[in-house]
């Protein structure tokens, strides 16, 4: 799968963007602040269309315009699909277009294209708090199975109505939203924990390649038994009075965690800076391979300032581990000492917005 031209206007402090990607990828050269970050966002963008940094999309809009838009032609199987996002100050809804044909429903155009982004933030997948982790599962595994995607739209949607009764203390309304929330909520938890069960040895093989112990596993945190909807009904229960207190529902995956250890000791609390960083990047190697896997395609790579800090000797490591002849691969460096030597894409540069080649 790659990405072979992306239209981007009225994207943050990007210049109008028209530019045609090389099947290999591209690095992209600049100093911080003059839009490469941008740019991985904008080609991001059409995967769940939405921003990678977690920013509304009134914050992506340029200063003071009228809105954004973003076009991606992805080419899978020597097939090319459009994608077009529309997005206007002040509308309450994006417009999503594939091929031209505008879609209702926003998952029926997410996952068409599909990349995996690293950013030097995403070391909180194992030093952060659980919604880094869980946010990482609803993203991969919507992206690897649209059941899945299905079923987390729905579930949320029963979550939000039901938290509306607790508000009102109304548990005769909230109880309304309670087989909905149990029978996609099962699902969630099904499918995490069969990832899981693919998952945990992949990680050990992952630090153990990146230099670290492979004394470790991903073990779930949460009641595993609800991937059984019949578990629900008891679970609720017992935490009615909790829920009530709260004015929240206080069961359910949207509460759960995935752990990471290293010699049964969790990262998050005692690994160490560069444990963490490992653990994180194996994470993303993990969504990698899930992807492929599950899609039965390679997707585009976007790496933002990885090799930063890093040693001529890790770099190398990381590189041979994350760039691939199969694999379009975007990545950005403040210099280009900083890229590794063996990278073998063009160079662009990013200043105040414009991108030349």
């Amino acid at each position: 799968m790659r990405l072979t031209r992306l239209v981007a206007r009225g994207f943050r402090n990007l210049a109008d963007v028209e530019c045609e990607l090389p099947a290999a990828g591209v690095a992209l050269l600049g100093a911080n602040g003059q839009g490469k970050t941008n740019l991985l966002e904008a080609i991001y963008y059409p995967v769940l269309f939405r921003s990678l940094r977690g920013a509304s999309d009134a914050e992506v809009i340029g200063f003071g315009g009228p809105g954004f838009q973003v076009k991606a032609t992805v080419e899978l199987d020597d097939r090319s699909t459009a994608l077009t996002t529309t997005v206007s100050s002040g509308a309450r809804r994006k417009r999503i277009t594939v091929d031209g044909e505008e879609q209702r429903r926003l998952t029926d155009a997410v996952g068409i294209w599909m990349a995996v982004a690293f950013l030097p933030s995403d070391v909180a997948l194992a030093g952060g708090p659980a919604t880094e982790r869980r946010h990482y599962l609803d993203r991969m595994l919507s992206l690897a199975d649209h059941r899945y995607l299905t079923s987390l739209s729905r579930y949320r949607a029963a979550l939000a109505q039901r938290n509306s009764g607790l508000r009102q203390d109304r548990p005769d309304l909230a109880a309304m939203f309670d087989r909905p929330l149990a029978t996609a909520g099962a699902q969630i938890v099904a499918a995490r924990l069969a990832w899981l069960e693919r998952a945990s040895s992949q990680f050990a093989e992952e630090l153990s390649w990146l230099g670290d112990t492979t004394d470790a596993e991903l073990r779930y945190h949460g009641h595993a038994d609800l991937a059984d909807p019949s578990a629900w009904p008891a679970a609720l229960e017992a935490a009615a009075q909790r829920d009530r207190s709260r004015g929240m529902t206080t069961v359910g995956p949207h509460r759960d965690d995935l752990r990471l250890l290293i010699a049964g000791r969790a990262v998050r609390e005692f690994g160490s800076t560069g444990q963490q960083r490992s653990a994180a990047v194996a994470l993303k190697l993990i969504e990698i391979a899930t992807l492929r896997q599950s899609r039965g395609t390679e997707p585009a790579l976007l790496l933002d300032d990885v090799f930063a800090e890093l040693d001529r000797n890790r770099q190398e490591r990381l590189a041979e581990r994350l760039l691939s002849p199969s694999r379009q691969t975007v990545l950005t460096a403040p210099r280009r000492d900083e890229l590794p030597p063996s990278l073998a894409v063009p160079v662009w540069t990013v200043c105040r917005g414009v991108i030349e080649r």
